[in-house]
């Protein structure tokens, strides 16, 4: 699974049997040889959902650079029947496949004789399982009815057909499907013939793609609803109008209405930055029964979790919202990851942070009520947490094996990218980014690129040299939040800003603090009659600024509109201040001020009364975003600090002062005609005071609408809208936990009974809240049915974890039932197998167990050893704060 120095591959041979070839070359655990390259590809499939295997036919040219008796490729799971080889003369004969290495998807064609470099075509007949673990070419039900469809991302085409599994391969690909008569089927590029097959089957024809990475080779059989889109007109980039269809289950077609009337704006608002029309001449919203992911990029037929695209028109609104986002994300792929695709692994970032970043720009455009200036930040800030892990990845991380390829797909790759290229485009203005992004996308449409293409487009159009390139890199190529402390100092009649900067680590850690970046520090500063804004490149240990024309005494906040990649740290005089001007900051800074706050706590400069003092003005705020951004140092002060009624009851009242008068406002059901931001707010709040504080008043409110939902309507089927959209699950929540197996029983029952998706949510929500030990492990062994769908497990097994002795039930549990586990969900999921057994540990003892326990299974899911490595410090670091702080400064 890792890449080994040359001196051990002998020994992987002695446990492989494989290490080497005919031609003496060593398997290649990671990257393919350089001399055999794909040029095209002709797939064929025959597919029956109802079936459990599919058959294949597989056509690759390869461009073969030197003489060579085999090929390496990739290929997992097939049962490859024939390998023909058919040379540049014409001439045919016999080849043999080999799984080289199984478990990592690695084969190798043996020719049988040594081949000159040439143009070859190898052509593989095979048959191979309907993946069940949402990988390769997969099988999903809804309704009883079966569907066929496929995921490829990052590495799971080799569960599909035979290939050469990898981005930087970029070809033309001809797709054949032959396929039951009742059944649909869909695809990359749209559909140019179908013709009879045999009695009950066709076959369809669907046109040549551009060329693309296998990963991005899309396609689905099923009773399928296709319905139409309005056209997406044609404008200054796109001379033809542009077809839009929406894809999903039997009978949910017309749910796609809401999603389809909102592509339109997305599409032209990203032809009109990137200046370059969308290429790839249709486009299909396919919603998928079951899903790993939350969506995926694939041109011409993106896929999507269910829920983001089935909307109603009293769909909760964070559906709404999350729908709008995530499309403007896996459409601002079709340039930035499908057009211009990353080389290798190591920049996935150039696929992911980008579509992270544009998605932002196209929904503050559309819908700027939607605030994804405050997303960025917010996501940033997550990102952060993660960044501060001496474990963390870096953005450009080296690939060592499958592992890292699973693992890449995190908050640092989507989040943290996001934030360094916002953070790079203000420095350098948005206009001249934009004219650098614009020179990147045609400099290597359909083609690929790394991170120096970007960085150097960048520095081109901004006429800046290595300086800047270095400062971007720095943020690249090196983990970690840069930590900027300031002091203010009056000198010579002049305001100076003293700078200083490290690596943010938190209480506990036992990592390095001395890093330097190349950091664009902006900082916001009183003047008489308002405030200024200063910039400086801090590129070394320690800088300063003049404060030019700073009212004396002055105020500081050190990241301005909260722009930059970075926390920062003060005096706490200096915070004092900051806190003073709270009113006078711009949300986006609220929003830095909480974070320097948690960070502040987390390093062990303030207490818990300090912090909650420091973040209470927040929540009056009229900003959802904002008045929310305090739960999170609070959340982790209510399950990890505070232990005694005294302490508790103290932070309740904190609760309660703070937020209950405006959930009492904001009433308990939808109003018409009200904001988003609303709804948001009242299910955060009804969710965090009815189910993490238990606010009795809160909870009755919650009841009454759970218990109204529970109560049967004629037909036998529970009452779902009995409650407001938003607030079903915590109703559900607060019901199941109120009268207990009655309730557990029936949502139980129900679930297999329902395909709503938004509903499935709301009842796994309501599971997922009950406390009492023996209907939590019952709920437990339900989630390994076949009720529950794969991507839904999660939303069970993470719940319930909040004490140490709810994290010892979860944990002996999933001890018992880890190779149930493992078998569902697969290697796809393999990085975060120890975070769903062991997360949110905060003891040393918790760190050894799981250390214990996967040390000598880490081989058996790909990633699981930096999602090891990343739940034991989250939990030393835990145990080290609470170590640090003192529960009794919460009575203050």
């Amino acid at each position: 699974m890792r890449l080994l120095r040359p001196l051990l591959f002998t020994a992987l041979a002695a446990s492989c049997g494989v290490a080497f070839a005919a031609g003496g070359d060593a398997v290649p655990h990671g990257l393919l040889p350089t001399w055999a390259v794909p040029q095209s590809y002709r797939l064929a499939f025959k597919v029956d959902p109802h079936q459990k295997d599919f058959s294949g036919h597989t056509v690759i040219k390869v461009k073969l650079t030197q003489a060579s008796d085999h090929v390496w490729l990739h290929g997992a799971d097939l049962t490859v029947t024939k390998v023909r080889l058919t040379d540049a003369a014409g001439k045919t004969t016999m080849a043999k496949y080999v799984a080289a290495v199984p478990h990592e998807g690695v084969a190798r064609v043996d020719f049988g004789h040594t081949v000159k470099p040439q143009e070859i075509t190898l052509a593989f007949d095979y048959t191979a399982p309907l993946n069940l673990q949402l990988q390769g070419l997969y099988k999903v039900s809804h309704e009883g009815e079966p569907y066929a469809m496929t995921q490829m991302e990052p590495i799971s085409a080799r569960y599909a057909f035979p290939g050469f599994d990898q981005p930087d391969y970029k070809t033309p690909f001809d797709l054949t499907l032959t396929i039951p008569d009742s059944e649909k089927a869909v695809a990359n590029t749209g559909e140019v013939s179908e013709k009879p097959a045999g009695k009950g089957w066709k076959t369809i024809t669907f046109a040549k793609t551009r060329p693309l990475p296998t990963y991005l080779v899309a396609f689905g059989v099923g009773p399928w609803d296709i319905v139409a889109g309005p056209d997406i007109s044609p404008d200054a980039y796109r001379s033809e109008p542009l077809k839009l269809r929406g894809v999903a289950a039997k009978g949910e077609g017309h749910r796609m209405q809401h999603v389809l009337s909102e592509t339109p704006s997305i599409i032209h608002t990203l032809e009109n930055y990137y200046g370059f029309g969308y290429p790839f001449g249709k486009l299909d919203l396919l919603a998928a029964p079951d899903f790993a992911a939350g969506a995926m990029e694939n041109p011409g037929l993106v896929t999507f979790r269910d829920w983001l695209l089935l909307l109603d028109p009293d769909s909760p609104a964070r559906y709404v919202r999350g729908s709008f986002n995530v499309t403007a994300h896996e459409l601002a792929h079709q340039w930035t990851g499908d057009t211009v695709t990353t080389k290798w692994w190591n920049d996935i970032w150039l696929n992911e942070a980008f579509a992270t970043w544009m998605q932002q720009k196209v929904t503050m455009a559309v819908h700027p009520e939607y605030r994804a200036d405050l997303d960025r930040i917010r996501g940033a800030q997550g990102a952060m947490n993660n960044d501060s892990l001496v474990s963390a990845r870096k953005i450009r991380q080296p690939i060592t094996g499958n592992g890292d390829i699973m693992t890449a797909f995190d908050g640092i790759t989507y989040q943290k990218g996001a934030a360094v290229l916002g953070m790079f485009e203000h420095y350098v203005t948005p206009a001249v980014f934009q004219k650098g992004m614009r020179a990147y996308i045609q400099d290597h449409k359909f083609g690929n690129a790394t991170a120096d293409d970007l960085v150097d487009s960048i520095a081109h159009a901004a006429d800046k040299g290595e300086a800047f390139k270095e400062a971007f890199k720095s943020f690249l190529n090196q983990s970690g939040v840069p930590y900027v402390q300031t002091k203010l100092e009056q000198k010579d009649g002049q305001t100076i800003l003293q700078l200083s900067q490290s690596r943010y680590l938190p209480v506990g850690s036992t990592g390095d603090s001395q890093r330097v970046w190349g950091v664009p520090v902006c900082v916001r500063y009183g003047v008489p009659g308002g405030s200024k804004v200063s910039c400086e490149m801090l590129d070394k240990a320690e800088g300063s600024m003049v404060l030019a024309g700073a009212s004396n005494p002055t105020w500081v906040m050190p990241n301005a509109d909260a722009q930059g990649y970075y926390r920062f740290g003060m005096t706490r005089a200096g915070l004092a201040a900051l806190g003073q001007q709270i009113g006078s900051l711009a949300d986006t800074e609220q929003l830095a001020y909480a974070d320097a706050v948690g960070a502040s706590f987390r390093h062990g400069d303030i207490d818990a009364a300090d912090a909650l003092a420091a973040l209470k003005p927040l929540a009056a705020s009229k900003t959802d975003d904002v008045a929310t951004a305090p739960l999170n140092t609070f959340g982790w002060i209510w399950r990890n600090l505070a232990s005694t009624e005294a302490e508790r009851a103290k932070l309740v009242a904190w609760a309660k002062d703070a937020y209950l008068p405006r959930l009492q406002a904001l009433g308990y059901h939808r109003k018409p005609g009200e904001a988003d931001g609303d709804s948001l707010m009242r299910s955060t709040l009804a969710d965090f005071l009815g189910m993490d504080v238990k606010l009795p008043a809160v909870r009755a409110e919650l009841l009454k609408q759970g218990d109204a939902v529970m109560r049967r309507k004629p037909d036998g089927s529970l009452d779902y809208a009995a409650a407001d959209p938003d607030l079903l699950g915590a109703a559900l929540g607060v019901a199941a936990q109120e009268h207990g197996k009655p309730v557990v029983d029936a949502l139980i029952d129900t679930l297999p009974k329902t395909s709503d998706p938004a509903t499935r949510n709301a009842i796994l929500a309501g599971l997922a809240s009950v406390e009492d030990p023996a209907l939590v492990e019952r709920i437990r062994d339900f989630a390994l049915s076949k009720a529950v769908k794969v991507g839904e497990m999660a939303a069970l097994l993470r719940s319930d974890r909040d004490t140490a002795a709810q994290r010892d039930a979860m944990w002996t549990w999933s001890v018992a039932h880890y190779d149930q586990i493992l078998a569902r969900t697969g290697s796809f999921a393999g990085g975060r197998l120890p975070s769903l057994m062991g997360g949110g540990g905060c003891s040393q003892a918790e760190a050894e167990r799981l250390q214990a326990f996967f040390k000598d299974r880490l081989d058996q899911a790909p990633g699981a050893a930096r999602g090891l490595a990343q739940t034991s410090e989250s939990t030393l670091l835990c145990a080290a704060l609470k170590q640090k702080q003192d529960a009794s400064a919460i009575m203050r």
